[in-house]
């Protein structure tokens, strides 16, 4: 099964997407560098979906490398380990990574050169292990999403307890132009991955495993399809290169037929996804014991003079990539973290490296070709560009309007916030923009919405408690009164009796 062919029908249907420049050149075509470690690493709470880690640590204390610095906050929160040995000089906001703009809290570790680990629980044969027991120590490393969506992974592993998986889907398409990490990793080390994915297949009781890979990568996979030979469980499919081949629902659509539903997970079709780079860093947790430390990061754009992929540690801070891959030769147009197409623009080179960074991009002006956007011509190009099938262009038109209920009647809740139709679009309107803004608003709304909700629920429940007590006091005192009577008659009735006699 190491090898999938997509029927020409199924391939035939699929007109979404767009397709970018590549420029992955010349950072896919040269090994995996070591980044080294900076002066200063500044490793955040929240790099992950849900609750922002706690903090185990105090300034002044020593940590090893694989320590942990920060437990989980929640369900739904992934711990953080140290990225190397070294002194915790303070703990306190720093720039980050995030669209907001916004500082965040932040443990910031002084190393000490040793880069000296923690006793780490090594296994030989991790793939002996139950189910449940790699799901918890996928959870203890620290393992999120790789590919960006950061949901902590353990979650994803547990969903096989709620819903009846069979298949595990491994994205490696890695269709965001400029990015090449995941293909070199590929490349590279193709065993461990397909050693992680079938510990994850264990993991969530699913049956088999279907990598995704675009066709643009035929060294990684080929690297693939050796590494997958010895296990008929585990396939290798290539697939077309357009941009968002990356995003879970056109993957499933792509690689099974089956369409996951727009109000639904992939879960509940059957299957769940996870990025190559995450199957590796359960490689790493389930054999040699190592927590989530660092991640393979492409370094490129126009302003960097030599681009290539670093293994770089959490926490590491764009400048040193930078200095790391020659320097910049012109002062960037905009500096983003992951890709071009949905990465996040930072405001600072002192962001730092955080566990979803797939890429650290240095654009010039002329790669971001920025202009001032004009009036919607109707072409339409952004319906057929969109992954999901939307209208972007009249959902734009009723975010304008106000009308954001109305937005999320025809879809909004289902975008992608890719990027597509905004790529394609010849009159420059930020499309993704407006969704972004709108989704966040509704969100907002909600928010208030549910605040409200409860607010009325505890109201309610009180007039309801204090009518309870008023009930409660009228029918004591009428108990009260009904005793005082009965008694008073009884009273009289015994002096009756003693004046006849």
């Amino acid at each position: 099964m190491s090898s999938i062919v997509i029927p020409p029908l199924r391939k035939l249907l699929q007109r979404w997407g767009v397709h970018p420049d590549s420029h992955k050149f010349p950072a896919c075509g040269l090994s995996i560098e070591q980044a080294g470690f900076p002066d200063l690493l500044t490793v955040p709470l929240s790099q992950h979906v849900g609750a922002a880690a706690r903090p185990v640590v105090a300034v002044g204390d020593y940590v090893l490398r694989g320590q942990l610095i920060a437990e989980a906050g929640g369900n739904i929160s992934a711990p953080v380990h140290a990225p190397t040995s070294g002194t915790v000089v303070a703990i306190a906001e720093a720039a980050m990574p995030h669209p907001s703009g916004l500082p965040d809290m932040a443990i910031h570790i002084k190393p000490d050169g040793r880069d000296e680990w923690v006793t780490l629980q090594t296994e030989h044969y991790p793939i002996n292990l139950a189910g449940e027991e790699i799901a918890r120590r996928v959870a203890a490393a620290g393992i999120v999403g790789m590919g960006g969506a950061t949901f902590p992974s353990a979650v994803k592993l547990a969903l096989g307890a709620k819903s009846k998986i069979t298949t595990l889907i491994l994205n490696g398409s890695e269709c965001e132009p400029y990015l090449s990490c995941d293909d070199r990793l590929m490349q590279e080390h193709a065993d461990g991955i397909i050693e992680g994915a079938r510990l994850i297949l264990k993991a969530t009781g699913a049956t088999r495993v279907l990598v995704g890979i675009e066709d643009n990568k035929p060294e990684a996979i080929t690297a693939m399809k050796i590494a997958a030979k010895p296990f008929p469980e585990v396939g290798v499919a290539k697939v077309p290169s357009r941009y968002p081949m990356g995003a879970d629902r056109q993957l499933i659509q792509t690689l099974t037929g089956i369409e996951a539903p727009a109000d639904g997970r992939a879960a509940d079709v059957g299957v769940v996804v996870h990025n190559v780079g995450t199957a590796y860093a359960v490689h790493r947790a389930l054999r040699y014991g190592e927590p989530l430390t660092e991640r393979v990061i492409t370094v490129a754009g126009g302003a960097v003079r030599e681009p290539r992929n670093l293994w770089a540690r959490i926490g590491t801070p764009l400048s040193y990539l930078f200095e790391r891959c020659g320097g910049l030769v012109s002062s960037p147009a905009r500096v983003i973290v992951g890709g071009p197409m949905m990465g996040i623009g930072v405001p600072s080179f002192e962001a730092p490296v955080v566990k979803g960074a797939s890429g650290a991009l240095a654009l010039t002006a002329a790669e971001v070709g920025e202009r001032e956007p004009s009036a919607c011509i109707r072409c339409s190009s952004c319906v057929s560009a969109c992954p999901v099938g939307l209208m972007p262009l009249e959902m734009a038109s009723l975010i304008n309007a106000n009308e954001l209920g109305k937005a999320d009647e025809i879809g909004l809740g289902d975008c992608l916030t890719c990027g597509a139709c905004g790529f394609v679009c010849p009159s420059r309107i930020p499309l993704v923009q407006y969704f972004y803004h709108a989704k966040g608003e509704l969100s907002a709304m909600n928010r208030d919405k549910k605040r409200l909700d409860n607010i009325k629920v505890l109201t309610d429940a009180r007039s309801e408690r204090i009518e309870r007590e008023k009930r409660e006091k009228a029918e004591m005192h009428a108990r009260r009164k009904a005793e005082r009577d009965r008694a008073a008659a009884e009273a009289a009735q015994k002096r009756n009796s003693e004046t006849a006699s």
